[in-house]
């Protein structure tokens, strides 16, 4: 889910592992799991419609049964994409 809303930095950490660099590519799974958390707390697909959306893309909200994501939930995304690298 992370590669939807940062795929230049999963390809970065594939191919840091991929050529041997595991400490760059360890570090960078680190720094991405308080994210990649956020976009797990709740039900897919709505954290990471959400969150597409934040970055300019009009995916549409949620059909029923799934609603939007809570404010709690987007408060947390927002701040981590805020703060992201």
């Amino acid at each position: 889910m992370l590669s939807n809303i940062y795929p230049k930095f999963v390809h970065e950490l594939v191919m840091d592992y991929l050529t041997g660099n595991w400490q760059k590519a360890s570090a960078s799974q680190v720094y991405a799991i308080p994210l990649i958390n956020a976009l797990f707390s709740e039900v897919n697909p709505i954290p990471i419609k959400y969150a597409v959306s934040k970055i300019g893309f009009d995916c549409g909200k949620p059909r029923l049964p799934l609603v939007e994501l809570s404010n709690a939930g987007k408060e947390k995304i927002d701040f981590l994409m805020k703060n992201w690298i």
